[in-house]
């Protein structure tokens, strides 16, 4: 009896299977990628409105507008209004401080204040993970801090949100293993890549970064890691640290040797979850698993202490009841450990994933204006209760 068509297909070999699916799938991202952004094409950030601008700098929009007659800001555009680019604000930043005398304006480290590492992390996917992480990354930027994002995630979602794909723009040792790995590491700076957002700089990610998680135990056995594991990406941020206020640390969604250096290398955490039952179970053997894991490495001489830990709930549905719900259950829980503010669902967020941009990107005049704002004002709600975690840190207000 020949066997069912079906049954034929099953037979194929899978390995032979996946390869073929991931090449031609690979060949067409490629495609999709050119059609959105040509070879000869850069992404670039948007132009700000002046009341965003304001916003991002810190002071009233009439105010902005008399330092900006003074000749301090951009040319009116023919119908008079104003755009402001980011170098616009950082330009403004400067010009304040130096009427003032004082450093205020630009939010730069100072004295003793110590690089803020924040780690992002989940340990399960569709969490808002990586979308979390470059919308903060990329807020603090356009608040004027000097941030490094780092994707440390092998399927570099961040990377390609920020125009870098990691299948065609990023080679051998050009992710944080080549400054981590045992044998003949790179200098970190030699990796670090800037970006079309001022102030923010790069190091991507791609599947290079699993040689981490197996090269691991191999050099522990052989006694040819002169430092653990887990101390690892910290000590290669002592090279660049003075260049940087905060690193925000896109975090694989498991955990491996990558994820526990991570933990180890920050001074805060955050752990994004979808309010949904399966995903609250999910996070509960995370956290026990973690707890476990961190208490080896700690007993080895690793890093367990934080400035802060924080929960952000992501993807919220304020209209949904179990998840206002599963929310209210969290924070009876976690209490202060839990942001205020959640990041709310949004269409938005969405559709401006599909071409490859965070929503700071994207023209508001794209979407439906009140899905917009209301997306925006959640992420910069979320944003600006984690900038004065960080402020008050270093002993700002």
């Amino acid at each position: 009896m020949q066997p069912s068509l079906a049954l034929q297909e099953d037979q194929e070999h899978l390995p032979t299977l996946l390869a073929t699916d991931a090449q031609e799938l690979s060949y067409q991202l490629q495609q999709h990628q050119a059609k959105i952004f040509p070879p000869q094409s850069q992404k670039t950030m948007r132009m700000f409105s002046p009341a965003e601008a304001a916003a991002f700098i810190g002071i009233g929009e009439g105010y902005l507008r008399q330092i900006a007659a003074e000749g301090h800001g951009p040319d009116p555009l023919s119908n008079g209004r104003r755009l402001y680019a980011a170098e616009d604000m950082d330009r403004i930043r400067k010009v304040l401080d130096e009427r003032n005398g004082t450093p205020k304006y630009v939010p730069w480290r100072r004295g003793s204040e110590k690089l803020q590492i924040i780690s992002v992390m989940n340990f399960k996917g569709g969490s808002g993970k990586t979308t979390t992480a470059a919308h903060l990354a990329q807020y603090l930027a356009l608040r004027g801090y000097r941030v490094l994002a780092i994707d440390l995630d092998p399927q570099a979602s961040l990377s390609a949100l920020f125009g870098h794909q990691p299948e065609l723009d990023v080679g051998e040792n050009e992710t944080l293993y080549g400054a981590i790995r045992y044998e003949e590491p790179r200098p970190i700076a030699d990796i670090v890549r800037s970006t079309y957002t001022p102030n923010l700089h790069l190091i991507p990610g791609n599947l290079e970064l699993m040689e981490f998680e197996h090269e691991t135990p191999r050099a522990m056995a052989a006694g040819r890691a002169e430092t653990m594991f887990f101390a690892r990406i910290g000590e290669v941020l002592t090279e660049i640290e003075s260049f940087y206020d905060v690193v925000v640390i896109d975090c694989p969604p498991q955990l491996g040797f990558l994820t526990m250096s991570a933990l180890c290398a920050a001074t805060s955490i955050l752990i994004t979850v979808h309010p949904q039952m399966l995903d609250v179970m999910s996070m509960s053997q995370f956290l026990t698993m973690t707890s476990e894991l961190m208490s080896v490495v700690e007993n080895a001489g690793g890093r367990t202490s934080y400035d802060w830990m924080r929960y952000l709930v992501t993807r919220f549905e304020p209209n949904d009841g179990p998840q206002s719900q599963m929310t209210g259950f969290m924070r009876a829980i976690f209490g202060n450990r839990m942001l205020q503010n959640a990041m709310v669902k949004s269409t938005a967020v969405a559709d401006a994933g599909v071409t490859k941009q965070t929503l700071y990107e994207v023209d508001r005049a794209q979407f439906t204006r009140g899905t917009y704002d209301r997306a925006l004002d959640s992420l910069n709600l979320v944003n600006s209760e984690i900038e004065t975690h960080l402020r008050l840190t270093w002993g700002r207000k």
